[in-house]
Formats: structure tokens, C-alpha cells, sequence
């Protein structure tokens, strides 16, 4: 009948759905501090580098990179798609909304620091690096994290570290970093279970 709606076939299985529990949520005052740390740290090292670039990776870590490039003033900021170098793409496409990958000066010889929101297994730096090595060579890469967490797959470990988590392996890290309002910031750890 037109309009009406029926129960799956008793053949179709419907997903249980997900239940996300909120174990502890990180303000903005946590946050401001860890992003201070990034950047003190980040002018300390690379008070006389002569070519410096910040690249967030999309799409964490953008907003994280431009904040850092507004404190570092010799560092030109961009962003790095890393969409075709995931190791995942047949399980995650690629979504129709991606910001692409702009980089503000010639990597060549430079010192680039790729910026991201959470290190966990490795594989986003993998492939960010993949991505950046396509467009040259630089001198030196380093990595800034806000959040370092357990549970690495690859050998990778952050230059810069804004905080250091341990969550459980089933429990999830997310940060929003809002590019209007510093003061709605935050990270969540949280965790998926089916019900």
C-alpha cells in the first residue's frame, strides 16, 4: 500500500543500535593549556628555522595548525588531504566534502610539522606522510598531537605533545576544536557499545 510502512522481512537482520557513554569530557581551559605547550614548545625549537611549515591534516588537525601558526610567526600554515593514502578507503570512501590539500610554499629543503588533533594507531601519520613526500622532499618532518594516546600499530611517536591519554581500547577520543569560539572546545572519551 502507498504511504505505508512495513517491518523488515523476518530474512533482514536490523542493526542493534549503537550506544555511546560519555566517560569524561576535557574543557577548554585543559585544552587552551595543551595548546599553549604545543606552541612554546614548537617557538622554542624553531626560533631561527628558516622555512618552517605548519600542515594540519585534514581534517583534525587544521584548526589545531592554525592556532599554533597565529603564536609561531615564522611558520606558513596549510592543510594535507590524506583521503587517497588511507589504508582503509574500501571500508571509509572518500567523503563528498574534503578539504583539500593546499601547501603554502614549496616543501622542498623545508621544515615541515604535521599537525594533527589524536596520534592512536599511527596509520593517519603514515599516510600523511605519504601524502606530503608526493608534493617533495623536505629537510625535516615532525609531529604535533594535542592528544597522545595508547594503542600504536606503527612505529610513530609525536615531536610535540599537548596531553597524554591512556583510555581503554574499546573507549574512543574525540576533539572539537571550533575555529569561532575557542571557549566551546573540547575532547571527549567516550565509549561505542551495541546493545
Amino acid at each position: 500500500m502507498p504511504g505505508r510502512i512495513s517491518a523488515l522481512p523476518a530474512s533482514v537482520v536490523a542493526p542493534k543500535p549503537v550506544v555511546v557513554a560519555k566517560l569524561q569530557t576535557l574543557g577548554t581551559d585543559t585544552i587552551q593549556a595543551a595548546i599553549a605547550r604545543l606552541t612554546e614548545a614548537i617557538s622554542e625549537r624553531h626560533r631561527a628555522t628558516p622555512n618552517l611549515i605548519l600542515l594540519g591534516i585534514a581534517n583534525g588537525g587544521i584548526v589545531l595548525a592554525q592556532r599554533i601558526a597565529q603564536k609561531v610567526k615564522s611558520a606558513r600554515v596549510g592543510t594535507l588531504d590524506i583521503s587517497f593514502h588511507r589504508d582503509d578507503i574500501g571500508r571509509n570512501p572518500i567523503p563528498k566534502e574534503f578539504v583539500p590539500t593546499a601547501i603554502p610554499a614549496d616543501v622542498h629543503g623545508a621544515t615541515v610539522i604535521l599537525v594533527d588533533d589524536v596520534l592512536f594507531s599511527g596509520r593517519t601519520v603514515k599516510a600523511a606522510l605519504d601524502e606530503l613526500f608526493d608534493h617533495g622532499r623536505p629537510q625535516k618532518v615532525e609531529l604535533a598531537v594535542l592528544v597522545d594516546r595508547t594503542g600504536r600499530m606503527l612505529p610513530v611517536a609525536a615531536d610535540y605533545t599537548g596531553l597524554t591519554l591512556d583510555p581503554a581500547a574499546d573507549e574512543k577520543v574525540t576533539v572539537h576544536l571550533d575555529a569561532q569560539d575557542p571557549k566551546a572546545d573540547t575532547i571527549e572519551i567516550h565509549r561505542q557499545a551495541q546493545r
